[in-house]
């Protein structure tokens, strides 16, 4: 199913009552919502999210509105809200291609007619432009990603709380994303960094604040977490937040409402709830970094992703995808057999993310195919972690059969180590050993 993301008007008033008045009627009809009282601040917000209409104000404090068209793609509509009407203004205005020009007060009948017409052309232009169904970048084949895939289509249609874990780099924004695409969900895909945005501002980027509710709160701000009504919230690295904003996400998931800073209405929250982190969440309780109620309340449904040293011959998956996305046309370049082996004995610390930029790295080097001499040293000196193929190569004739025995072993309790050692007579600690001694260890599960 399509995702449908709400159409976005930003208001440009040096009013703060009209800006209050169009913002609420243009929520009325749908659209999500922000305002600026000058060219200065309409430019922040132009940065951040491109709006699909600009109700413009023409004269404002730090110069002419319609200046503000030099920021906008052709794409964006633009209604001129204007109480000093003039026909030179006018003129310039239709000129530049804006949709109206509206004279204060304004016809609301008129206005609402063109939010209802630029809301379906918004609407219209998504659904031809969305990726199939079948788009996913998800990519794996083994047998720790088949389960992840089989727990994501399993939540995927609820509105349940997820919480992934798994080390950097492993996809936890990938798997995140894949929940929403799959959830049929008709609202905005959001993702935040909890430990990218200061503690003294998250608060007002999750709920939003009312104007003059703090020093610097010139205007009303709509937060994440009103934007997102029936979408989905990403809260990526959640034991970064601060504690006592924590207890105010576990009260709005438990009570379904939030509040915005400075104001005192309730207003209902409608949308799902995936945190991540890359800590163990039991760690990050005993740290002290992560509430235990919140941790209870997010993790109704864990998934857990696999390092990619334990997804076997998705590396070689993963790597003929990322060197596809870099060759934009033609043939992508291929592994020599020595750069491939390099690559498959290598631990891959810092997982997928890593490997992506080793490839890309490899790719800017080379000029045919990738050899050895275009990987970091990290990678193809014996220390690391192609040791583990030359360890294996020393073994004697009889450590060779031992090692086949210990790898039977675990294929038939399918990767359970205990069963595995019950089967071969030995204790669960003589096969770990056995297993670090012939460099098998981080390829089992």
């Amino acid at each position: 199913m399509t995702h449908i993301i709400q159409p976005f008007a930003l208001v440009v008033d040096d009013d703060p009552d009209t800006c209050q008045a169009l913002e609420d009627l243009v929520q009325q009809e749908g659209f999500s919502s922000e305002s600026a009282s000058c060219l200065e601040e309409a430019r922040g917000c132009v940065r951040i999210r491109l709006p699909d209409l600009v109700l413009l104000d023409i004269v404002l404090p730090d110069g002419n509105g319609l200046s503000l068209m030099d920021d906008l793609e052709s794409e964006v509509e633009v209604v001129c809200v204007t109480g000093r009407a003039s026909v030179d203004s006018a003129v310039e205005a239709l000129r530049r291609g804006v949709l109206d020009y509206l004279v204060k007060p304004i016809d609301v009948a008129r206005l609402q007619g063109m939010l209802l017409r630029i809301a379906r052309n918004v609407t219209e232009s998504q659904l031809t432009a969305a990726p199939a169904p079948s788009d996913s970048s998800l990519i794996g084949r083994s047998r720790p990603m088949q389960l992840v895939r089989q727990l994501i289509e399993k939540v995927a249609p609820t509105r349940t709380s997820v919480l992934i874990t798994g080390e950097s780099g492993t996809g936890k924004e990938v798997v995140a994303a894949e929940i929403h695409r799959l959830s049929g969900s008709p609202g905005p895909w959001l993702p935040i960094n909890c430990g990218a945005i200061s503690a003294s501002l998250i608060e007002s980027e999750l709920f939003g604040h009312e104007r003059g509710s703090f020093t610097g709160a010139t205007r009303r701000h709509i937060g994440l977490f009103e934007r997102a009504r029936g979408g989905t919230i990403f809260l990526d690295e959640i034991t970064e937040m601060p504690l006592e904003l924590q207890v105010k996400l576990l009260r709005v998931l438990e009570t379904g409402t939030l509040r915005r800073v400075g104001g005192h209405e309730q207003r209902l929250f409608e949308a799902r709830i995936v945190a991540a982190t890359n800590r163990r969440p039991d760690q990050a309780v005993s740290d002290g970094a992560l509430r235990l109620d919140l941790f209870y309340r997010l993790a109704v449904f864990p998934i857990d992703l696999p390092p990619l040293r334990k997804r076997g011959d998705d590396i070689e998956l993963l790597t003929g995808h990322f060197l596809r996305k870099l060759c934009a046309s033609g043939v992508p370049p291929r592994l020599t057999p020595d750069a491939r082996n390099a690559m498959k004995g290598f631990s891959w610390p810092g997982n997928v993310r890593q490997l992506r930029n080793v490839l890309e790295r490899a790719f800017i080097m080379s000029d045919s195919d990738i050899g050895i001499d275009a990987l970091p040293s990290d990678i193809t000196s014996p220390a690391s972690g192609t040791s583990k193929a030359a360890k294996r190569k020393s073994l004697s004739a009889t450590e060779q059969i031992e090692r086949r025995r210990l790898l039977q072993a675990l294929h038939e309790s399918d990767g359970d180590k205990r069963a595995a050692a019950k089967k071969l007579g030995v204790s669960l600690r003589t096969l770990y050993n056995r297993l670090h001694k012939y460099g098998d260890f981080e390829g089992q599960r």
